[in-house]
């Protein structure tokens, strides 16, 4: 039996990013993300009960300040207490996963899809993989960070301001740079 193109999207697979579901399920999503950042600040309320629609599940407290962007919301996961400050991106193909007490600084971006390594693959911009990205608790993660596809951080996790990380790290550690490097441990427990 052939797998749709959800099925691959979902199983870390080669799949077809114009395929006609995951485009409706974008748009879905995207209209929802537009009416969140519609309400902004001035109905928190009601842009919480948006987001925690949105999202494949939140804990009980969760903070996102519009603006806010991802691909179709049911791939993200946070804990409780989770805070993402203006301006982030979301690119949820596959499973975002973020523990409890994340702090997420303005503008930044987690991207949970890439695309093929051969150019005949890419040639068509059509065809993505989705590579989950894994984020433990109690991670502050600075301004303008980009987290790149299948990246897991540990527990106790800083990650500086502009960093761009591209590799997985463990708990209680400093990390920042381009590409981001272990600076030093974070002995705060």
């Amino acid at each position: 039996m052939t797998k749709s193109n959800k099925e691959k999207m979902l199983t870390g697979e080669i799949f077809d990013v114009y395929d006609d579901e995951l485009v409706a399920e974008r748009a879905a999503a995207r209209q929802q993300v537009e009416q969140f950042n519609a309400l902004g600040e001035m109905h928190p309320k009601e842009s919480a009960t948006l987001i925690k629609r949105l999202f494949g599940a939140t804990g009980p407290e969760c903070s996102v300040h519009a603006t806010f962007r991802c691909d179709y919301g049911y791939n993200i996961y946070v804990g409780d207490d989770f805070f993402a400050n203006y301006d982030c991106v979301m690119l949820d193909v596959a499973p975002i996963r973020i523990g409890k007490h994340a702090l997420l600084g303005p503008k930044v971006q987690i991207y949970s899809v890439n695309h093929p390594a051969d150019p005949k693959l890419r040639r068509n911009g059509a065809q993505g993989i989705g590579k989950p990205v894994t984020i433990g608790d109690d991670v502050w993660i600075g301004g303008g960070a980009i987290i790149c596809p299948g990246v897991t951080l540990g527990n106790n996790v800083i990650v500086g301001a502009g960093s761009v990380v591209t590799k997985s790290f463990g708990d209680d550690v400093v990390i920042g740079g381009n590409p981001a490097h272990v600076l030093k441990p974070n002995l705060t427990n």
